[in-house]
């Protein structure tokens, strides 16, 4: 049996949006495992501004009515009754209750994943049109799904306050990372704390990072802040670091790809995601698969891991003060080489055990697909 992705975009790796990211790798592993893969996109264009891939990618021009499925996609998903399962990625997005009502009415299956859109936090934006449109349209689209996927446990309980369902199934993705980590000490002169990811200031929590590193550099006045990334919060994020009279100590990179974003990722010593809402961030698996120590938010859903595999730390409130004496804690550790490099090799470890893609396409087969 096929199976099918549908995503705003063209699963380009190469861009900010992370669900798109998320389904290449995906579609990538599942067909290295034999599966037979296709990704249907819906874009502004079919231009191919992506590298050569091993699965098929259909890509549909999207229509000025946001509920409107292409014409063109709408006949593709008839002509594969009993053909295919589809999986479908992001929540709030009005062309997909558009594609589910089509879907359940000629009885093909799909999956749904909401990629981090039902957490609790995540809710309380927007809540009461949220709540209008859930009651309208997102909610027969996941009565109608065969599964709901979830990436976190927060996912897992902000679904549970919206929908009573027998549905939802927890499985994280997969992560793997083919470079030759080195852990020679570290080369730099002064500690480098970093932070890659799309540069949503309230949702990623880089206000509290901000105000963070600010207390930590009246302890460790070289402390380095690297934040990688790009959105139109740029320049309201630049004039937060000015305001804060940080521009020696922090850079800001904007969005950075493939070498050049792994050259910056290998350079920083310790890995930052203060986030308030998130599915499972890529970033932070990224990092540690670098062997990074990561600090971030019981928030991120990855945070149980990091403290029982003791590469790094989380804490469980949004908050400045508890950020600060986490960061300033790596600071310390980060003198003694030998310390830091355990807890590199901790979060190395941490990866391969935890996010293995051969045991996760199983799981997908087993618990998503199949069930």
């Amino acid at each position: 049996m096929e199976i099918i992705h549908i995503v705003l975009g063209k699963a380009n790796p190469d861009r900010m949006n992370g669900v798109n990211k998320v389904v290449y790798q995906l579609a990538t592993k599942q067909v290295e495992f034999g599966e037979k893969i296709s990704v249907w996109g819906i874009a502004k264009d079919k231009d191919i501004n992506y590298d050569e891939r091993n699965f098929e990618t259909c890509l549909f021009i999207k229509k000025t009515n946001p509920f409107g499925i292409p014409a063109e996609m709408e006949a593709a998903i008839i002509e594969k009754k009993n053909k295919a399962i589809f999986h479908i990625h992001g929540g709030w997005v009005p062309v997909f209750s558009s594609i589910g009502k089509l879907l359940h009415k000629h009885n093909l299956p799909f999956v749904f994943t909401p990629h981090g859109a039902y957490n609790t936090i995540a809710m309380r934006r927007s809540f009461w049109s949220k709540r209008l449109y859930f009651s309208l349209f997102e909610k027969k689209m996941l009565q109608n799904a065969t599964k709901i996927h979830c990436i976190g446990k927060s996912e897992m309980v902000g679904l549970k306050c919206i929908l009573k369902n027998e549905k939802a199934v927890l499985v994280p993705y997969g992560f793997e990372n083919n470079v030759d980590i080195s852990f020679e000490n570290s080369k730099n002169e002064n500690i480098i704390f970093g932070f890659i990811g799309r540069l949503d200031i309230y949702t990623k929590g880089l206000d509290t990072l901000i105000i963070a590193f600010k207390k930590l550099i009246k302890k460790h006045p070289n402390a380095q802040l690297w934040i990688v990334g790009d959105s139109n919060e740029k320049n309201k994020l630049n004039k937060m670091i000015i305001e804060n009279e940080l521009s020696k100590n922090v850079t800001l990179f904007g969005g950075k790809f493939g070498v050049e974003k792994e050259n910056l990722l290998m350079q920083m010593d310790v890995f930052v995601h203060p986030s308030r809402n998130e599915g499972l961030p890529t970033s932070v698996i990224e990092a540690a698969s670098y062997g990074k120590p990561c600090v971030v938010t019981d928030a991120t859903n990855i945070g149980d891991l990091i403290s029982e595999y003791q590469s790094g730390e989380t804490i469980y409130n949004q908050d400045s003060k508890e950020l600060c004496k986490s960061m300033t804690k790596f600071a310390m550790i980060w003198k003694n080489q030998n310390d830091f490099t355990e807890i590199r090799r901790n979060a190395v470890k941490m990866v391969k055990e935890n996010f293995n893609w051969k045991k996760v396409v199983q799981e997908f087969n087993s618990k998503l697909y199949k069930a």
